[in-house]
């Protein structure tokens, strides 16, 4: 006896445009329906929705396979599912109209479209053309490029409730036709809706870019859109061995500083739960938080223990967006902020804590080690000194994300870089840390904690 009534596969495949798959033919649409309907009819419990690859029957898609009586169901629509939730999964009656009857026939058919993939591929070798998922990784900028144009432009707030290209055009001051041509592209990416000549905001684009709403991440994602031009000029940085356009963060602009700090309190208010329960609080009265950006750790933290006392030591163009989040957040009484240059200034005296988060990968090996000498100054015997970054393996190839990220340090910094774990253990046992660990978490970035004896 399985743990579910009933196990349902729904292929999701997608492949080049042009080919046929279940992805193109709607199985998005067929497995919202899906866990809707089953959740409207009390049956999440009792039905399990795996979505897998291609199932053979590409021509015939959206396909679904339930078990354990192995039911193929092919050529599904969303208005298909709520008959199928209630006949078949509900009181154990196939729909038969839906369902594959000819086990014979299904595996021919399998068979034949098995061995077309294959002769494709072998045409495809034998003429030396890039595999698919290469393509689609030298390709990417495309797509990327067309979302953070909407975002730059703020097109979605445009967009609004519905509007024509002439609408959009006219309240963002720019070409109709060249609109239209964005608009499209957002409705192929499935950013957008189009009807009747009129644009609409998905769900996911309404929620997330339209100014105002309650998940509005536009400003966050503008630090994204400044990083364009900068890893445009990823060729120059690997020639020259530093960023070619390289500015302190004061040169950068007010507007440039609210896009990286809403970046980075985007990040940070996800992953400060996790890392707080990660480090815990016991014993930590006073902790300083270096380069505290936004304030989003500091007030985790703060939440965590009524005891903490905790200050921020960054810029003054920085502190004065932190200060508004922990005016909301309640806590000025005890978060403090104190204008500083982390690089030049006192850290203090007499903390438990001292939490260095997304700073290390800004600083060269030399200036890491300067850190956590103040560091450890700071700290009173047995306080600890916590770093989150991305933490590269040994040979500096993995994680992905953080070899990836070392190459926005080239682009954007002097001689910053991601590190890997044994330079942090270096650096902190030469600065007289002991009891150093690795602790890693769900995500791109990890801890490294370190203790004064």
């Amino acid at each position: 006896m399985g743990p579910f009534r009933y196990h349902v596969l729904v292929c999701d495949q997608q492949k080049p445009e042009g080919l046929p798959c279940c992805a193109a033919q709607g199985s998005a649409g067929v497995l919202e329906s899906l866990r809707r309907e089953l959740g409207a009819q009390g049956l999440s419990g009792e039905v399990q929705v795996t979505t897998c690859g291609s199932l053979g029957l590409c021509d015939r898609g959206p396909n679904m396979v339930v078990y354990p009586e192995g039911i193929w169901y092919s050529a599904l629509t969303p208005e298909n599912v709520p008959e199928i939730v209630r006949e078949h999964f509900a009181n154990g009656r196939v729909v038969d109209r839906l369902a594959n009857h000819d086990p014979s026939a299904l595996r021919a058919e399998i068979s034949e479209n098995r061995e077309k993939m294959l002769a494709a591929q072998r045409a495809r070798e034998a003429a030396g053309l890039l595999p698919d998922n290469l393509m689609e990784m030298i390709d990417g900028f495309r797509e990327s490029r067309v979302l953070l144009t909407a975002i730059e432009l703020d097109l979605f707030t445009a967009v609004g409730d519905g509007a024509t290209a002439s609408q959009v055009a006219s309240r963002l001051g720019a070409d109709e036709r060249a609109t239209e041509m964005l608009l499209n592209a957002l409705v192929a990416l499935e950013m957008l809706g189009k009807r009747d000549g009129a644009f609409s905001n998905t769900p996911r684009a309404a929620r997330h870019f339209v100014r105002g709403s309650p998940h509005d991440v536009r400003l966050a994602m503008m630090h994204t859109v400044n990083l364009w031009s900068r890893w445009g000029a990823l060729t120059e940085c690997v020639r020259a061995g530093t960023s070619v356009s390289y500015r302190q963060m004061e040169e950068r602009g007010e507007d440039w500083t609210a896009a990286f700090i809403a970046a980075m309190h985007y990040n940070a208010a996800a992953r400060a739960p996790m890392v707080v329960q990660a480090v815990g609080v016991s014993g930590v009265n006073r902790m300083l938080d270096v380069g505290g950006g936004s304030g989003a750790y500091s007030i985790a933290f703060a939440q965590a223990s009524e005891t903490l006392q905790s200050e921020i030591l960054d810029l003054p163009a920085v502190l004065a967006i932190a200060q508004r989040h922990i005016e909301d957040a309640g806590l000025a009484g005890r978060i403090k902020t104190r204008a500083g240059d982390l690089r030049s200034d006192s850290f203090g005296s007499g903390c438990d804590l001292v939490f260095i988060s997304a700073i290390c990968h800004m600083l060269d090996p030399e200036e890491n080690r300067a850190l956590f000498r103040k560091s450890f100054r700071a700290l009173a015997p047995g306080g600890r000194v916590v770093v989150q970054d991305f933490i590269l393996e040994p040979d500096k190839t993995a994680p992905r994300t953080a070899a990836l990220f070392s190459l926005n340090m080239l682009t954007g910094t002097r001689a910053g870089a991601s590190y890997s774990e044994p330079e942090y253990r270096t650096w902190l046992a030469q600065t007289g840390f002991t009891g150093i660990r690795h602790v890693p978490l769900p995500g791109p970035t990890g801890l490294i904690i370190g203790s004064r004896p």
